[in-house]
């Protein structure tokens, strides 16, 4: 069982053995998402963000077969320095591999709802989720390129809030999958899909609500009704750093061009493409990208407050 090999810090236990409004935080970014120091600045700006919403943060890593709920000061630093390539990352289907192999793993959003859920964590914060990547459907040569995060989103009832799924995913292809598993699609603050980088994906959320109160009590019900899914909350980057939607659209073009004639394909396809679009936008998307992860934790930090303060 995946409790057996969780350790959660003693803040975080207290904090949900009270009842009070607990928020996971994936470690991915940390050690794989952004380079030192800003890694460590956002995980500690995202774990600063929950506590003002009246939260307490819980972020989450792998670290000799144990998965840790809860990080102190000295494990954020220590993912944040690691040498390259040192820490491995753990999605559902890595995540046997990372306990038995020792050292520090970091969790992406699948593996992270997975501990969240098994300890009673309802809320997550992450910048954008994965899903249907371009070209993995249809087309002459078909990848089938889909992230786990969605399937886990389909499995595990934990509400998820980020900044829409990630802008280089075919994003009408991934809301159809969400839908397919049953999962909850809701744009918070406006009727279109935030697009990670910029406000807007340039497509219509499925379902909006007007406020990180509407959002909660959309959350709430949907929890009470033991559905077995997860709830996708969005919430757009902040305006004042957010990308102009066509800046975002052509740097992911060209990029995304850029990859298929490098060969560039499975786990390092993200990741290339997130350098390569920094570059291309003068890091104009690191700065997008920091703001709304951090503004994610903010806004998670609010909806498990009330979140906790109605749970029956």
């Amino acid at each position: 069982m995946v409790r057996g090999r969780i350790v959660i810090a003693p803040e975080v236990a207290d904090a949900l053995a009270a009842g009070r409004a607990v928020v996971a935080l994936e470690s991915t970014l940390i050690s794989h998402g952004l380079p030192y120091p800003q890694n460590l600045e956002v995980a500690e700006a995202s774990e600063a963000a929950v506590r003002e919403s009246g939260a307490v943060p819980a972020t989450v890593a792998i670290r000799d077969g144990r998965i840790l709920v809860g990080l102190g000061q000295a494990d954020l630093e220590a993912l944040a320095t690691a040498p390259a390539g040192s820490v491995r990352k753990a999605a559902r289907p890595s995540l046997a591999a990372a306990l038995a192999h020792g050292g520090w793993a970091a969790t992406t959003s699948s593996s992270t709802m997975l501990a969240a859920d098994a300890v009673g964590i309802r809320v997550f914060a992450t910048g954008g989720i994965g899903g249907v990547h371009r070209g993995a459907i249809g087309g002459p040569h078909p990848t089938l390129d889909i992230s786990s995060d969605l399937e886990e989103l389909g499995r595990t009832p934990v509400a998820v809030v980020c900044a829409g799924p990630k802008a280089i995913l075919d994003v009408p292809a991934t809301l159809e999958y969400l839908e397919t598993h049953g999962v909850p699609v809701v744009a918070v603050g406006q009727e279109e899909l935030p697009g990670f980088f910029a406000r807007s994906a340039g497509v219509r959320a499925p379902m909006s609500v007007p406020d990180d109160e509407a959002a909660a009590a959309m959350i709430r019900a949907h929890l009470e009704l033991g559905l077995g899914s997860g709830i996708l909350v969005c919430v757009p980057v902040p305006a004042d750093a957010a990308l102009p939607a066509d800046v975002s659209a052509a740097a992911i073009e060209r990029a995304t061009g850029e990859a298929e004639v490098a060969g560039i394909t499975g786990p390092d396809l993200t990741p290339w493409l997130l350098a390569r679009i920094a570059v291309l936008t003068d890091g104009a998307s690191i700065g997008a990208n920091t703001a709304l992860i951090v503004n994610d934790a903010r806004v998670a930090g609010r909806i498990s407050v009330w979140v906790s303060a109605h749970h029956s």
